[in-house]
């Protein structure tokens, strides 16, 4: 490294070089909750265990850390995760979508005026509604556009400006990447510290009953009644007032203001509704039972006058004396309970319980994320009490109670009271069997909050903050909480609490009555060694030396419920004893007695066998004075005295005592206590034998006694050793590097001492109660890791005196007593487990180290003295080894050991060690890490700061949890997950080692575990995953940069080992190799030597994203993670922000581009799920979701596609070979392009230009395939803010899209790919389906956020829309700058023709997105740098990028933002300037700007004409005072083009107004379309317009149509070009398909030759393109339900794919067809075709409308109320309602009669009308309702004017329509041209209705399956009795007498006829009937029956009856009937064209 040039080492330093170290040992003190830490009293000698317990508890915390961790990923990823106030640096970028408002109001409000269109087809009338556009004024120019400028120049000015004001860390404006993938992120364990659990504040406010006459005390306690627990200590509180205290001042000799509280903290770790507190009153002892004493309080009330008074008067006086006398004893009096249920909300708890339980424990370590959450949570839990409440909502309740019950004197024990509390939940009736005393007692609960100020702990130490000025204290009270806790002690903590519960003196003298107790803490015999160690209950002293019991009136077995709470003396001795002395009490006072009379003695000594002594007693008591020495044996054991000792009942127990510690220096655990015994009485000076328990054990025994106890710690209860566990490990660890000497004899314990801490953390991890963080570590030992372990003293060493002090050599030899029996057990084991191991290097140390890395990292040579491997296996190499060594040290070091036992431990201890790797991991780190602060290595070399025995120690230990990770994974799931946790550790330990070892050394573990995996593991995933989540923690590494030699990247190339790489320096840039510079984009092996661990990540993402296994989607992501998290950590490190060490970094990541490049099949595709027309963005979601389903422009990309992918280069994309892998996700996809733009921004960009000079143009088109997807995945998505659209409507059209997206995608004609490929980069043609699953995920993930977002604040909305639109600008910026790099490179290498396409399809898909103004304007700029430079290109080669790109551009001429108008005037008008100059003829592009405009005009009704109209008017501008141009027609041409465009927008103006009238919209636009005729191109557009409109509607048959039409034009002009047979043969061909379609045939040739310039120029007019507007079409029939058609479209497809010999096509072509004729056969009838019907206008308000006919064609099932309600509303609204009225009938209308101020619209029904003769070829129900253009309608009259009349009167009047074109046509509503009418006479409306009714008979009657009930509706019809005018009556009044009128003869002989057939069909009917009927219709059927024999018989002499006139020879009669026939048949043909259009 000596060797780096000058600005590398620099760079370097600044990034913490290597060599410097970067650990750091800080001692931080201990925070203390209190002002002083809790200590044991001063001036005691201690003994051993407590001073440890006590240096425990104070010791400061040992934390290594790392210098520079402020720059590690951990900490990046928490800024990040704030970013607060990263927001404020950004500038706001502008986006047209946000500017929008909803569209322009002023065409919403305000009447409409319908408007009437011209009707000429030719384009010059509508011209005429222009206005000038010369009356408008022009945009402000750019000045220097018409400046000549060499094009160098030209792009020298863009690039600068491009380059000012960018955002430097492109990341930052990036969301975050998911957590749940941060595996580097190792929590910082919690600090170890109290438990509290949830604290609640309870002030007490008053206390007093009605009448106060005497003191009262209260005393407060939680109790559990689930449990029958007492949960907490008592708090006793007085609030007396004054007057009344005073009545005890003889009593109380000091009051300290401790003992005045009147507020308590209580803690509550386990919540619950059955937790109450309970506040017991007591008063001073007077004469009687409690009830007596209760009584006034019940009768009297203080306000009461008179006697009451005085009464009361008299009860203080008494109550006084008493006082005097017996102030010191209490009795009980009264008590009251009060539930917590409300306080714990208890919805709220169940939710929170399982936290408070992760707090000692109960988390599980399920869902990484959640623990990860919780660990958090609880972090911040832990101490504070606000928020770690269950419901910190609750506010303070305030209490107010006004009963209390009554204490009763025989049920005063917990018991008692549980029972009580018990059915007081139950149903509060307690009232009645328990007295009860009115009083009140006001208190208030809350949550405490977190600093209270001037409070107590349960000592009585200050708690910080304190302030001293308060009166009264608050104090918290003890927790006896009802299941263990597990948090160790941190604490000094020595509490002991003494309840007596119950005596027994019933059969004791007659004078014990009134029994009190006095329990003293005795330090001796004598009475003066009563210690004050008591705690003083309220207004007193602190501290007493005596309690007395309240008393029991007259009770000689008395129940207690005392608490007494002592502070343990910190050193206990044999004399400390509690003393019990029994007293009767006098209440009356009698002469010369006292009042006090000794009964009885008893005491507990307070240590048994040195051990304290808690739990139940039941004691005898002894009446006489206790003898000499009596508190050295228990009273049960005491050995009988001289004389005697009288007891109670003959030594019997009577006395119930329990005796319960609170202490952290006594364990109350056997095993613990053995151990501690036996550790101290080695590490002092103790004089043997020492006792232990009830055993003696001598000096020989204590090792053996040692070892056992060593081994059965883990045996000891989990509460205790989670309690001492610091001290615990401490000791152990001591033991495991102290060599003893006992009793002359070296023991060794540190393989016992080993076993057990494995055994330790095994049981912790085990235990269900203890919680975990996210990488499933025990959160105890974490922490006890983290901030308690140190190295254990080494100046503690015991030897035999005498020896001498041992010199401690600097490199320690590895010399332990014991190793050659650990080598017994562990050598077999270990040949086995390493020798097999499948790595050889492993064995053999010598050449292990990476000889690269080894070079690169120091020039010094490694040297290795022994071989550790062999002096394993062969056991003897021992012996001198030690020899050698002159004066072996008797000093191990920790580590060395640790790591000795991890390798020779075997068997289960083995399996433990390797399953909870982390903690030994973490140990061994934090001992090496003292060690080298210890010893000051840190100058040395890393290489000798360890010895080689150690090194091999650690290798054999990473390859042996390598194999165990391996071995594991192959297991079941279950095991995975264990093995993953394992692989974290091991990454973590390996880091570690990163900043303490030799790198080299460290590097070649690395690589020994990636080479050890593969060659175990078969699943690809699971063993990419494995490693990746290694190298992303690794990687994570604060030096990783440094680690990497990242200022060795080739383009520095410094003097390097491999010859391979030429050392030149970065300043010789000009002789670059290419086929180097080409190879720093690959992942080249090189690479890997020189970068190892950046190496290692992109072979595991290189390998991620080629595989194809099972479950490698979710490994993809977690690669791509990976390393988006490192650039992001890059972006976020302030030591990367010079631009320098950017440039350094990005070369670092060159090979990525080359991965990214080979996965572009993969990636998934943005441009598909948001397949989008050229439609203006608008503020306006629900629009923007209908056209982002759009048809045409997409096709039009499709169709494209066939000719895009012939790229000038030759060489299309989808012949290279490319892998066909699974396609990543959409996130993955956006972060691994992040990526690649923040490589692109960030390298050097000569660098990137000089190797994109030299790639081969097909990687070119890949890198642009690759922009172009960027574009679409960057693309600014807007604020979805809540208030602008509701969800549901939103959701709705995304719906509506999904479905026609469905419709129109029904597998894969030209529409289904164009879909597909919509803006694939060019040819990009997977392999159909791969993404069939993916299509609309991208629309879900958008509903996601959608939804998420509604909860964020505006605030929050605002601030992610302006992050998210600087992300958008920023990537497309750096697109840009790519291609202008890509057309810098390709124009020097005169390679350009086959990119340029490229560059402008990526520029144009980035102008159809919605881009910020900062972003357009270079946009912009670029482009006219293109057109100066490659324009005579870009006009020939390029035309259909070239009509894409005048799309966009006049697009953004529309738009409202000024500065975007005025660039793309600029652009538009240069683009016409060039091709001028370049062909003389800009037809061509004249010809694609119209269009464009069209086009633009007929989709996006929210485009603004106003602006586009200015826009024009500054194109106009810019020709007019363009100097140069002047000479040529090309002003002239300009102004004819802009002419034009004008009046194509005056068309949209009018199409603006017709808005909300569909009908009049499609006229118009039909109309715009036929005056087009002669300009093909525009034709089509506008055709197309249509079809979307119908879309939209949902008028497929009609958006089909228009689409026909626009094929057929397209066939025209193919077959004028080329005569080939396979084609249509022009519009002729497509007549089957619709008979209208002869329209387009128009196009002669005299009108035009396809030959001319700008002619048929578009992508249409082609083969291609004629197929894929029919597939169109026939996908759009098929949804339209017109299947028949579908089969005729695909007649004229089918011969072109044929030739194409395109067979994946016709298989897809053939399977279409055949769901069309599924189609067919399944429908059958219950198909649905339109309906139809006339619509007259009529009134001058109509305009041109007045007086036209239309037939209108309405969705299938429309009634007349709907299309009447839908016009009449329309027309309403721009009339008037008043001035529209419906015409009901259908009767001619009279305008005359009309009323010439309102608009009349009459609507009729109308059926399509068929002759006979069409009928026979009309055979099925789709053959009626196609090609329709005859429709007719009746209208029933009578001669005097009424609608209806008799039967003999009624006339009907048959209209007959023909409508100009056949139904479907390319709209709804077509002209009526000829109107016919004729009359039926009523015997031929007789006639009619009778076939009529015979028809209906026979159909029923055949009807197959036969359907009763509609046979016998149609019966009834016929035969009932009762139907009026029935065929009865008809036959009746026609067919009764022969009629006079000879010409009526005929008729009357076809009605009779008609008869005679009806009669025969009903009885046919009748018969069918009885066939099917069911047994209950017989009745009905002899009913029916009867009425046909009736009907037959009434009928047949009329039908019998025949004309004898008609039956002569027909000679005579032929004459009368022509004669006849034309005078009847009066034929009324009222032709009425002249009126139509």
């Amino acid at each position: 490294m000596t060797r780096l040039s000058n600005l590398d080492s620099e760079l370097a330093q600044e990034l913490g070089d290597f060599l410097e170290d970067d650990l750091d040992i800080v001692f931080t003190p201990k925070e203390c909750r209190t002002l002083q830490p809790a200590m044991p009293e001063v001036g005691v000698e201690l003994d051993s265990h407590v001073r440890d317990c006590i240096q425990t508890y104070i010791r400061e915390w040992l934390i290594v850390n790392r210098k520079n961790q402020g720059h590690s990923d951990t900490c990046s990823l928490k800024n990040k995760g704030s970013r607060k106030d990263f927001h404020k640096t950004l500038q706001k970028q502008t986006f047209e979508s946000e500017t929008l408002d909803s569209g322009d109001a002023n065409f919403q409000a305000g009447p409409r005026h319908v408007h009437a269109l011209p009707e000429e087809a030719s384009r010059t009338t509508l011209t005429s509604s222009d206005f000038d556009l010369r009356s408008l004024r022009p945009d402000p120019r750019l000045e220097n556009l018409l400046r000549h400028l060499s094009a160098e120049e030209f792009e020298r000015q863009n690039e600068e400006a491009r380059r000012t004001n960018r955002h430097a860390e492109l990341l930052a404006l990036y969301p975050s990447v998911d957590e749940e993938d941060a595996v580097e992120i190792r929590p910082v364990p919690d600090r170890p510290k109290e438990h509290l659990g949830n604290r609640i504040l309870v002030k007490l406010q008053t206390l007093k009953f009605d009448i106060e006459i005497e003191p009262l005390f209260a005393c407060i306690a939680l109790y559990d009644i689930k449990e029958r627990k007492k949960i907490s200590e008592n708090f006793h509180c007085d609030l007396n007032p004054d007057s009344l205290r005073g009545f005890l001042r003889s009593h109380t000799p000091s009051v300290d203001s401790s003992t005045q509280a009147r507020s308590a903290v209580f803690s509550v770790t386990y919540p619950s509704s059955d937790i109450y507190l309970v506040i017991k009153i007591e008063k001073v002892l007077q004469q009687g039972e409690i009830g007596d004493c209760a009584e006034p309080y019940m009768v009297l009330k203080e306000s009461e006058a008179g006697k009451t008074k005085e009464k009361i008067e008299k009860l203080k006086a008494q109550a006084e004396s008493f006082c005097q006398r017996l102030g010191k004893y209490r009795m009980p009096f009264a008590w009251i309970p009060i539930s917590l249920t409300n306080f714990f909300n208890l919805s709220t708890l169940e939710r929170e319980i399982p936290e408070t339980e992760g707090l000692n424990g109960k988390g599980s370590t399920g869902d990484k994320r959640a623990t990860l959450l919780q660990a958090r949570r609880l972090s911040e839990r832990s101490l504070s009490s606000e928020d770690s409440y269950p419901g910190s909502n609750f506010k303070t309740i305030s209490l107010t109670l006004s009963t209390f019950f009554k204490q009763e004197g025989d049920r005063l024990s917990d018991e008692d009271l549980f029972k009580f509390l018990a059915d007081f939940k139950r149903s509060s009736s307690l009232q009645r069997r328990i007295k009860t005393l009115p009083g009140t007692l006001k208190l208030e609960i809350s949550p405490a909050p977190e600093n209270l100020g001037y409070c107590l702990t349960p000592e009585l130490l200050p708690v910080k903050p304190f302030l001293e000025n308060r009166n009264r204290p608050h104090k918290e009270i003890l927790e006896f909480p009802i299941r263990e806790v597990y948090v160790p002690h941190t604490i000094y903590r020595n509490l002991l609490y003494v309840y007596p519960q119950r005596l027994n003196f019933a059969n004791r003298l007659a004078s014990a009555r009134n029994i009190t107790i006095k329990i003293q803490f005795m330090c001796g015999e004598d009475p003066s060694c009563a210690m004050p160690v008591i705690f003083g209950k309220s207004s007193g002293p602190e501290y007493v030396q005596e309690v007395y019991t309240a008393i029991t009136y007259h009770n000689k077995s008395p129940d207690f419920y005392e608490e007494v709470k002592i502070k343990l003396p910190a050193k206990l001795t044999e004399k400390h004893h509690l003393l019990f002395t029994f007293y009767h009490i006098s209440c009356q006072p009698k002469q010369g007695a006292s009042v006090e009379t000794l009964l009885g003695y008893s005491w507990l000594p307070i240590l048994l066998n040195d051990r304290l002594q808690t739990g139940h007693y039941c004691l005898p008591v002894a009446l006489d004075k206790l003898p000499f020495h009596y508190s050295i044996h228990s009273p049960e054991k005491v050995p009988s005295q001289t004389p005697p000792i009288k007891w109670v009942e003959g030594h019997k127990g009577v006395f119930n005592v329990e005796v319960q510690a609170v202490s952290s220096v006594h364990t109350q655990d056997n095993h613990l206590e053995k151990f501690f015994t036996l550790c101290h009485s080695l590490e002092s000076q103790v004089t043997f034998p020492i006792r232990l328990m009830d055993q003696k054990i001598t000096e020989a025994a204590l090792e053996h006694e040692l070892k056992l106890s060593i081994i059965c710690l883990n045996s000891s209860r989990l509460e205790p050793l989670v309690l001492f566990l610091h001290l615990v490990l401490d000791k152990l660890f001591q033991l495991a590097v102290q060599p003893m000497v006992i009793a002359g004899q070296t023991a060794n314990f540190s393989q016992f001492a080993f076993e057990s801490v494995v055994a330790i953390v095994n049981s912790l991890h085990n235990s269900k109660d203890l919680s975990k963080d996210q990488h499933g570590r025990n959160c105890l030992l974490a922490s006890y890791v983290y901030y308690v372990f140190r190295l254990p003293d080494p100046q503690r060493e015991v030897v035999k005196p005498g020896t001498g002090s041992t010199a401690i050599l600097t490199e320690s030899r590895y010399y332990t007593f014991g190793r050659t029996s650990a080598v017994s057990v562990g050598s077999k084991l270990l040949q086995s487990r390493v020798i097999s191991c499948s790595n050889p290097d492993i064995a053999v140390t010598q050449t292990s180290t990476d000889e690269e890395v080894k070079n690169i990292m120091s020039s010094k040579p490694m040297d290795h003295s022994s071989s550790r491997m062999s002096f394993y296996v062969e056991g003897t190499n021992d012996v001198p080894s030690v020899c050698a060594s002159p004066r072996p040290s008797n000093k191990k070091h920790f580590h060395e050991e640790l790591a000795l036992q991890m390798v020779v431990s075997t068997g289960m201890v083995r399996e433990s060690v390797f399953k909870y790797a982390w903690f030994f991991f973490e140990l061994l780190i934090k001992s090496m890490a003292q060690y080298i602060h210890n010893l000051e290595k840190q100058d040395n070399s890393r290489r000798s700061r360890f010895s080689d025995r150690f090194k091999d120690d650690i290798t054999t230990i990473v390859s042996v949890v390598t194999s165990e990770i391996a071995a594991l994974l192959v297991k079941p799931q279950k095991e995975s997950e264990q093995a993953e946790k394992i692989n974290i550790s091991l990454a973590f330990f390996l880091y570690d080692l990163l900043s303490l070892m030799d790198r080299g050394f460290v590097f070649n573990l690395i690589k020994h575990y990636c080479n050890q995996l593969s060659n175990k593991l078969n699943s690809l995933s699971t063993l990419i995953s494995m490693r990746l989540e290694f190298l992303r923690i690794l990687c994570s590494h604060e030096h990783y940069l440094s680690l990497n030699l990242f200022f060795m990247t080739s383009s520095s190339a410094p003097a390097s080992p491999s010859p391979s790489v030429s050392s030149q320096n970065s300043s010789s840039c000009s002789s670059f190799q290419d086929q180097k510079i080409a190879g720093m984009f690959d992942l080249s092996a090189e690479y890997r030597q020189q970068h190892f661990l950046t190496g290692l990540l992109f072979t595991e993402l290189a390998a991620a994203l080629d595989a194809d296994s099972e479950g490698i989607s979710k490994v993809q992501r977690k690669a791509v993670n990976a390393i988006l998290s490192l650039l992001s950590s890059h972006d976020l490190d302030p030591r990367c922000s010079k631009k320098e060490v950017k440039i350094k970094t990005a070369a670092l990541y060159l090979p990525l581009v080359g991965i990214i490049l080979d996965s572009l099949p993969q990636l998934h595709d943005f441009t598909i799920s948001d397949a989008r027309s050229g439609k203006g963005r608008t503020g306006n979601p629900e629009e923007e979701q209908e056209s982002a389903g759009s048809i045409n422009q997409n096709v039009a990309l499709a169709i494209a596609g066939s000719q895009f992918s012939l790229r000038s280069s030759g060489v299309s994309l989808v012949s290279l070979p490319y892998r066909q892998s699974a396609t990543l996700g959409p996130d993955t996809t956006r972060n691994l392009l992040i990526c690649f733009l923040w490589i692109m921004k960030n390298a050097d960009q000569n660098l990137i230009q000089k190797w994109i000079a030299d790639l081969p143009s097909m990687q070119l088109n890949r890198i642009l395939d690759l922009l172009f997807l960027c574009v679409s995945c960057f693309e600014y998505k807007g604020k979805q803010s809540s208030d602008k659209v509701s969800t549901q409507a939103l959701q709705k059209s995304r719906d509506v899209k999904a479905r026609l997206e469905e419709a129109l995608l029904r597998g894969e004609g030209a529409r289904g790919e164009m879909m597909k490929r919509c803006r694939i980069p060019a040819g990009n043609d997977r392999s159909a389906g791969l993404n069939e699953n993916l299509r609309w995920r991208k629309e879900q993930t958008h509903w996601r956020q959608a939804n998420e977002r509604q909860d964020k604040t505006k605030a929050e909305l605002d601030q992610e829309a302006l992050i998210s639109g600087n992300l958008a600008t920023e990537a497309n910026l750096i697109i840009l700058d790519m291609q202008e790099n890509i057309i810098q490179a390709s124009f020097a290498a005169e390679c350009r023709d086959n990119l340029l396409g490229g560059v402008l399809k990526v520029l144009v898909n980035s102008l159809g997105c919605d881009q910020s103004t900062t972003y357009l304007t270079h946009c912009f700029a670029t482009l006219r740098a293109l057109i100066a430079k490659f324009g005579d290109f870009l006009f020939e080669e390029e035309v259909e990028q070239c009509a894409d790109l005048c799309q966009r551009v006049l697009h953004h001429c529309s738009s409202s933002i000024d500065i975007t108008r005025t660039q793309a005037c600029a652009t538009l008008y240069l683009l016409m300037r060039y091709s001028f100059s370049s062909t003389s003829n800009f037809a061509r592009v004249k010809m694609q700007v119209t269009m464009s405009l069209a086009s633009l005009v007929g989709k996006s009704p929210e485009f603004n004409e106003e602006f586009l109209r200015r826009s024009l008017r500054t194109i106009l501008a810019y020709a007019e005072e363009d100097a140069d141009m002047q000479a040529t027609p090309f002003p002239v041409q300009v102004e004819e083009l802009l002419c034009n465009l004008n009046s194509i927008l005056s068309d949209t103006v009018k199409m603006r107004e017709f808005q909300e009238d569909p009908e009049m919209l499609m006229d118009l636009m039909y109309r715009i379309a036929k005056g087009y005729q002669t300009s093909p191109d525009l034709r089509l557009t506008w055709l197309q317009n249509m079809a979307e409109k119908h879309t939209k509607r949902k008028c497929y048959t009609e958006a089909a149509m228009c689409l026909v039409h626009a094929a057929a034009l397209v066939a025209e002009y193919l077959s004028m070009l080329e005569d080939r047979n396979y084609l249509p043969v022009g519009s002729v061909s497509f007549q089957n398909i619709s008979s209208n379609v002869l329209e387009e045939s128009a196009v002669s040739d005299d009108v035009l030759s396809p030959d001319e310039d700008g002619i048929c120029s578009g992508r249409y007019f082609s083969e291609s393109g004629l197929v894929g507007l029919l597939e169109q079409a026939a996908e759009l029939f098929s949804t339209g339900g017109l299947y028949e058609t579908v089969n005729e479209v695909y007649k004229i497809v089918i011969p072109i794919l044929e030739a194409h010999r395109d067979f994946r096509k016709l298989t897809l072509t053939h399977s279409k067809l055949q769901k069309a004729f599924d189609s067919i056969i399944n429908k059958g009838q219950k198909r649905m075709f339109g309906t139809y019907f006339r619509v007259g206008f009529y009134g001058s308000k109509f305009g041109d409308l007045d007086e036209q006919e239309f037939v209108y064609k309405e969705p299938a099932i429309t009634k007349l109320p709907e299309i009447s309600h839908r016009l009449e509303g329309f027309y309403g609204q721009c009339f008037g309602e008043d001035a529209v009225e419906v015409i009901k009938d259908s009767a001619p209308v009279d305008k005359r009669k009309l009323d010439p101020n309102k608009a009349y619209i009459q609507i009729t029904f109308v059926e399509p009308y068929f002759d006979e003769y069409e009928m026979k070829d009309r055979v099925t129900y789709f053959e009626k309702n196609f090609n329709l253009c005859r429709f007719m309608y009746t209208t029933p009259f009578t001669m005097d004017g009424r609608p209806r009349g008799e039967l003999s009167e009624q006339y009907k009047r048959n209209t007959i329509l023909t409508t100009m074109h056949a139904f479907p046509y390319i709209k709804t509503r077509i002209n009526v041209i000829h109107k016919e009418e004729f009359i039926l006479t009523p015997i031929e409306v007789a006639i009619e209705d009778m076939r009529k009714k015979t028809q209906e008979l026979t159909a029923a009657t055949n009807q197959e399956p036969p359907d009763a009930k509609m046979l016998q509706m149609v019966l009834q019809g016929s035969v009932g009795a009762t139907v009026n005018q029935g065929p009865l009556e008809v036959a009746q009044v026609f067919l009764a007498e022969i009629p006079a009128d000879p010409k009526l003869y005929r008729y009357h002989n076809k009605l009779r006829l008609c008869f005679k057939e009806f009669i025969m069909r009903c009885g046919e009917a009748v018969e069918k009937n009885k066939r099917l009927i069911t047994a209950d219709q017989r009745e009905y059927q002899l009913e029916l029956r009867k009425n046909y024999g009736k009907l037959k018989e009434n009928l047949r002499p009329m039908i019998e009856r025949k004309i004898p006139e008609l039956y002569k020879p027909v000679v005579k009669v032929h004459s009368t009937r022509e004669s006849f026939r034309n005078q009847s048949f009066r034929k009324y043909d009222a032709q009425t064209s002249s009126q139509s259009t």
